[in-house]
């Protein structure tokens, strides 16, 4: 079984046991964080509607931080002499993925 979260404007592709790099959630390493997912894919069956999806959750657990690669841009205004050079890192939290949950009320699912 494996499911699809969107967090930080982005899609993931989870299983149980799964560890993904998301944005910066706020929560603290060890604490519990829960996702609704976009898509649910169990064996055949795939759950994608809003309405099949009510009360699906993925829980996942923060288990430290990671860092993106080093982006260096640079500015450049011809004849002006004018020249900027900066650096970005994005900062992430690494997420566990601890449970998978489909929904309990209804079936919804189609293959």
């Amino acid at each position: 079984m494996y499911a699809v979260i969107a967090t930080g404007g982005k899609q993931e592709r989870v299983e149980v046991g799964s560890r993904v790099n998301v944005e910066l959630l706020g929560a603290a390493d060890g604490d519990e964080v829960r996702f609704e997912p976009v898509m649910l894919v169990d064996g055949d069956a795939v759950t994608a509607t809003r309405d099949a999806l009510e009360g699906a959750s993925v829980t996942g657990r923060v288990v430290g931080a990671a860092a993106g690669p080093k982006i260096v841009g640079f500015v450049y205004k011809p004849k002006a002499r004018a020249r900027r050079r900066f650096g970005h890192r994005q900062h992430y939290q690494t997420i566990e993925i601890t449970a998978i949950s489909p929904a309990s009320a209804g079936d919804g699912a189609r293959a």
